[in-house]
């Protein structure tokens, strides 16, 4: 798991994180898991990047383990913790209470967190099996500083919490992204969705870089890790959410937002309707304007979604 260890160095004003998202085979659940090592969405890791004349930033010095709960109960939690709370080697990685392990066949996640803003305990366990896992890894903006890897896209996750008192089981994806950079110096805005069907999943990544440039990336994965490149499909415009983030995205045919997961004043994630690969499907859709997060008035309203512990 060399491309991927937890113990990977992450760079001065960069970051490193892991993402695993899934719904219920029934519908009615989901759940998102991101382990931020410069937690990149964080306004306390944005404005220690500010520091130092625009050089400083941490990124081990903030850290969270990201937990989103979809249906019914809902749960979010993203603590901005210090450099005392991370603990890491190549096949573990601990952040305060909270913790992820690989043993070589499923990444188990014990979460033990304190959900934002209004305070309840969120406790049990992830545990994410993969079919395979792909070794292929993609750059993402012109100067090689961001790096995007999609570790095992065909999963299956096994969701057992104690707090809120919750099991389901369903189709999971696991990756990982890198950077040197900050993601607003380099990005303007991106979106991003996979597809599970019955034997493979379709993978859509598509990056305004801020020098201009653009990036459209439309991948097979199949059972056995393969990543294969396909044709980009038409691009598509779905409805704006709350916050008027734009939600478009690329389909053969139409797409459409089921249900919105979190709206946020820079950020979606949404379940879709769409057809990739020729099948129709459902999909984990994100949008992403980081010309929003630049934005003065996100550091005064993100402190409530994201705390951080006096030490």
């Amino acid at each position: 798991m060399t491309d991927w260890a937890f113990d990977k160095a992450v760079a001065k004003r960069g970051y490193a994180w892991w993402y695993v998202d899934a719904l219920s085979d029934d519908g009615r659940h989901g759940i998102t898991v991101i382990a931020f090592i410069g937690t990149v969405f964080s306004p306390w890791y944005a404005l220690a990047r500010m520091a130092e004349g625009g050089t400083g930033g941490d990124p081990q010095d903030h850290c969270c383990l990201n937990v989103a709960l979809y249906g019914a109960p809902r749960r979010w939690a993203m603590t901005d913790r210090r450099r005392g709370a991370l603990r890491r080697g190549p096949d573990f990685l601990q952040i305060g209470p909270s913790g992820l392990e690989w043993d070589g066949n499923a990444l188990t996640i014990r979460i033990e967190e304190v959900t934002a803003p209004f305070p309840s305990r969120l406790r049990g366990v992830v545990r994410v099996v993969p079919r395979a896992v792909s070794t292929r890894r993609f750059v993402l903006d012109s100067d090689g500083r961001h790096h995007w890897q999609p570790i095992a896209a065909r999963s299956r996750v096994e969701v057992a919490l104690e707090s809120p008192a919750l099991r389901w089981s369903g189709p999971a994806y696991f990756d990982t992204n890198e950077g040197t950079a900050p993601l607003e110096q380099d990005f303007r805005e991106w979106d991003w969705c996979r597809a599970p069907m019955e034997r493979e999943t379709a993978i859509l990544y598509n990056a305004q870089r801020r020098d201009g440039t653009a990036q459209s990336l439309a991948l097979r994965v199949t059972d056995d890790g393969r990543v294969e490149d396909v044709e980009p499909p038409p691009e598509r415009r779905m409805k704006r959410t709350l916050w008027r983030i734009a939600r478009p995205t690329r389909s053969e045919g139409a797409a459409e937002v089921v249900r919105t997961l979190v709206d946020a004043p820079f950020y979606s994630r949404s379940e879709i309707r769409t057809r990739l690969l020729g099948q129709d499907a459902t999909a984990v859709h994100e949008s992403l304007s980081l010309d929003r997060f630049r934005s003065p008035a996100m550091f005064a309203m993100l402190p409530f979604r994201v705390p951080r512990p006096l030490r």
